[in-house]
């Protein structure tokens, strides 16, 4: 598929008239690296084994093509504000899409609010009505540690699974740019105060210096969601051969705005409650039974559970699933790479969508986490099913133990490569390959 970033890379030199070959690619790589050697990077080895194995998490992004939905209606004379549908986006999306909720709800006079929902889009959309004078109510079936969002992998990943091309539309467009804005400056400002938010160097292992790395997912056709800013390669460092450990001939390494669901949400309960805010344990079949609620205005942030309660039939889930292997602190990056001797998978079939799939099929992942080593991901179209997939259980572990166990050592006495803050915040855009 032709997207905006591939037309930005190949077709300025190609409408001017110049071919661009592998030596000419290759004799540009090296001459912006001036030939210069550096030291090789040391990090700590993964030990990645079965017996490391602790646990198995399948959680269900609420996916729908058409993208979030994030509008004001009337429920009776109850004002209904609608924030779902954030697909593999929640985490990476919700303070900003919860912004724009609460700045709806302004609209009512009366500064009282029921949320519906404790995930992430909840609990932000929460804190913002707070932010802005609200007495607010959660209400929800499950609580962190049990909601969809303390499943997740987690990062600023703000296109993942988000939305089709073909489906987008200039308000929507609109609506997204800004919500990416307000949630990456709100991350940010998390960082270092404990809330399970910081930044973290990932590390793409590739034979191909010019792979932009992070992977499909789904994310075709949405880097030119911010126009005119794209400018993927800020914070983006090419490690030549013998410059770092991986059984690749490259290694990309870029900074990462990584999330720890289970801190971070705990985090936000605390913060909403110590605000004077309040949580019931309630279930809604109907929109009917959001009348016996006492508050005026409703933010409905079900992701799923509006396909039930609110009878949106475009919302389908895309299944989830993580290994997690025990933590070791002295890890403190993610990586991804296929291991020497696995062959690279076949394209998917067009039109399925299922590139993600195919990338995690072949390519082992590790994220390093302080609850656990978190290894691989899948993204499963229209399962609803909570089980876990022992196939794709055996794969990304089989595959995590090759790749890993091909990594370099370091040697005794070397001191290790930490991830450190990047010297400037990466753009928004740089983050659009990455999933979650």
């Amino acid at each position: 598929m032709l997207t905006r970033r591939s037309l930005l890379k190949t077709g300025g030199l190609a409408l001017a008239g110049f071919g661009v070959d592998a030596c000419a690619t290759r004799a540009a790589y090296l001459a912006n690296r001036n030939h210069v050697s550096r030291p090789p990077i040391n990090l700590a080895p993964v030990i990645a084994s079965w017996d490391r194995v602790i646990r198995t998490t399948v959680g269900l992004r609420p996916h729908r093509d058409s993208g979030f939905v994030l509008r004001a209606d009337k429920l009776d004379a109850k004002m209904l504000v609608h924030n779902y549908g954030h697909g593999g986006a929640g985490m990476s999306l919700a303070w900003g899409t919860g912004a724009i909720a609460a700045d709806l709800a302004l609209a009512q006079a009366e500064r009282r609010a029921a949320v519906l929902g404790c995930g992430s889009p909840g609990l932000t959309a929460a804190r913002q009505l707070q932010r802005r004078g609200f007495t607010v109510t959660i209400y929800a079936m499950s609580i962190p540690p049990d909601t969809t969002s303390n499943m997740s992998l987690a990062g600023y990943t703000p296109v993942s699974g988000l939305v089709s091309l073909d489906r987008r539309t200039p308000a929507w467009d609109a609506q997204f740019r800004q919500a990416a804005e307000i949630s990456y400056r709100e991350l940010q400002l998390l960082v270092g105060r404990e809330y399970g938010v910081y930044w973290q160097d990932s590390y793409s292992a590739t034979d191909d210096p010019n792979r932009q790395g992070g992977g499909g997912g789904g994310n075709e056709g949405t880097g030119d969601l911010l126009p005119d800013q794209l400018r993927t390669g800020d914070d983006r460092e090419v490690l030549g051969p013998g410059e770092h450990p991986f059984p690749s001939k490259y290694a990309i390494r870029r900074s990462n705005l990584r999330i720890e669901p289970n801190t971070y949400l705990d985090a936000l309960v605390r913060d909403f409650l110590r605000f004077g805010g309040r949580i019931v344990i309630r279930k809604f079949d109907t929109p009917r039974d959001l009348m016996s609620l006492t508050e005026p205005v409703i933010v409905n942030c079900t992701g799923l559970g509006s396909k039930a309660l609110f009878g949106d039939e475009e919302l389908i889930p895309v299944k989830g699933q993580l290994t997690v292997m025990v933590p070791q602190r002295e890890v403190t990056y993610s990586a991804s790479g296929r291991p020497p001797g696995v062959p690279p998978p076949p394209p998917s079939p067009a039109g399925q969508g299922e590139g993600g799939n195919n990338q995690f099929r072949t390519n082992a992942s590790m994220n390093a986490r302080s609850d656990g080593l978190v290894i691989g991901n899948m993204m499963e179209r229209g399962n609803w099913s909570l089980d876990v997939n022992e196939d794709v259980r055996q794969r990304v572990v089989d595959l995590a133990i090759q790749f890993f166990s091909a990594m370099r050592q370091p040697r005794n006495g070397q001191r290790l490569t930490q991830s450190e803050p990047p010297r400037s915040a990466p753009r928004v855009e740089s983050f659009f390959d990455l999933d979650s």
